[in-house]
């Protein structure tokens, strides 16, 4: 049987008081929706549509390059969860099943959708339900007296018996496409809200003598969903301390794992240390033995085993290798590589910079565009002069070289092996292999200097 996978993703999201969708907003460094289609294309559906109807061009430009095919489906108006699958039926053949999701629940598990899909069939309509201590704005899960599924009453229609009732309707539901296309006609929109209500799919299977079967979450953090900033804020904290509680049963020293941000994938090795407030961006690797100091950002970056990053440092789109030292206060920008056992020290600049094995760049330097050689010794206030105000141009250091601190090494230009740049110079051409440059102006000492009085 099709497995067609049915996202809801048209709302406007008022309470967010933004002028972005709601579904755009995001948890982790992605997009709500992405959570859920990354969740939903997990279970290898034959097709994802996805309904969207507020800013939706917005939605399509986000996910042009989303690498699943999504069916774009359009709901106009927007008159009830009911009425945004079936817009989404006309497009989903006989006999499939049917699973809907919602782009603004973004944590909800593989195996929960999983199971729920498992009970689906031609005679059954599955829910995802939880039992919550205040289930004040959800439906209630309405039983029989053999503890069989028999409705899902609202909130605004419910009465004081059923608002009692602690187990609550999640909005996930599995279903055939057969029992759809002829329940979802039957949908009325006189209720509190005037409204289509999924909900009321409960009742026709009954009716139409289905079994209505629930399933349960392993959390409750999984199905809730994101009304405003707080619940989204409230749902980040949750979700990255358990991002941070399983880095520490991997094995990983975290100082206080609520303090630690991963808004991608971080991978690490064995004897990894991270300090408070480090943040990891995208795709991070990070190799055996790291210590990462506090208040370190990194991003889509390979941190070799062995190397020490200390604190306020940021990383981009490097490459380290191993045994390297880095910060405090370092920036590395695109671009870098650092060889084995390189340094890059407090206020230091890098972009587009390969730094050879053992090459150290320690104080208020600014390396771009470069290509430096092993065992180079680069003195603080060193710039590369890259860019002339329309090209960039490249500096290479040979193995060896030493830079005098304060110069500025204006590219394109080349300094040879084991040369030597006097401390101040401008070097604008090349130096030659084993050779002293000192490009500065000449020292004058004026006697008898009187000083300025103050006016």
């Amino acid at each position: 049987m099709e497995l067609h996978i049915v996202v809801l993703a048209a709302g406007k999201g008022s309470r967010m008081k933004s002028a972005k969708p709601k579904v755009l907003h995001e948890l982790a460094g992605r997009p709500m929706l992405e959570h859920v289609l990354d969740t939903a294309q997990s279970l290898n559906p034959n097709c994802i549509h996805l309904v969207v109807g507020h800013e939706s061009e917005q939605i399509k430009h986000y996910f042009a390059g989303y690498p699943a095919d999504l069916n774009w489906v359009y709901q106009n108006e927007q008159l009830g969860t009911g009425h945004a699958v079936a817009q989404a039926i006309p497009s989903i053949p006989d006999k499939a099943q049917v699973l809907v999701l919602y782009g603004d629940v973004p944590l909800i598990a593989q195996n929960s959708l999983q199971e729920l899909v498992e009970l689906a069939d031609d005679q059954t309509l599955a829910l995802l339900t939880v039992e919550m201590e205040d289930p004040t704005g959800y439906g209630r899960i309405v039983r029989n007296i053999a503890d069989e599924v028999v409705a899902i009453v609202e909130q605004k229609d419910a009465n004081d018996e059923q608002l009692a009732i602690p187990e609550i309707n999640t909005g996930f539901m599995a279903a055939s496409s057969d029992n759809l296309k002829a329940w979802l006609p039957q949908l009325s929109s006189d209720n509190a809200q005037g409204e289509y209500y999924l909900t009321d799919l409960v009742a026709l299977a009954v009716n139409d003598g289905k079994e209505v079967e629930a399933c349960f979450p392993d959390s409750l953090e999984e199905v809730q969903g994101v009304n405003d900033r707080l619940q989204l804020c409230e749902l980040e904290c949750w979700y990255q301390s358990q991002l941070g509680e399983a880095l520490l049963r991997d094995g990983v020293t975290l100082f206080d794992p609520n303090r630690i941000d991963i808004r991608g994938t971080l991978t690490a090795g064995q004897d990894v240390t991270i300090d408070l407030n480090c943040i990891f961006v995208g795709d991070v690797t990070v190799g055996d033995n790291v210590e990462i100091g506090p208040n370190c950002v990194i991003t889509n970056s390979v941190i070799g085993s062995g190397t020490y990053i200390q604190a306020n440092s940021v990383i981009e789109d490097s490459v380290i290798a191993a045994e390297c030292t880095i910060g405090p206060y370092a920036r590395l920008r695109p671009g870098t590589k650092l060889a084995a056992k390189a340094k890059i020290g407090n206020f230091v600049e890098t972009k587009k910079a390969d730094i050879g094995e053992g090459s150290k760049i320690n104080h208020l330097s600014y390396i771009g565009d470069a290509e430096i050689g092993r065992d180079v010794n680069v003195g603080a206030g060193t710039i590369t002069c890259n860019y002339d105000g329309v090209n960039k141009s490249k500096t290479s250091l040979k193995d060896g070289v030493f830079i005098g601190s304060n110069s500025s090494l204006v590219a394109p230009v080349t300094i040879g092996e084991d040369a030597t740049i006097g401390a101040g110079s401008v070097v604008t051409k090349d130096v030659e292999k084993e050779q002293l440059a000192v490009a500065r102006g000449k020292q004058v000492n004026i006697s008898n200097w009187k000083k300025p009085n103050k006016r």
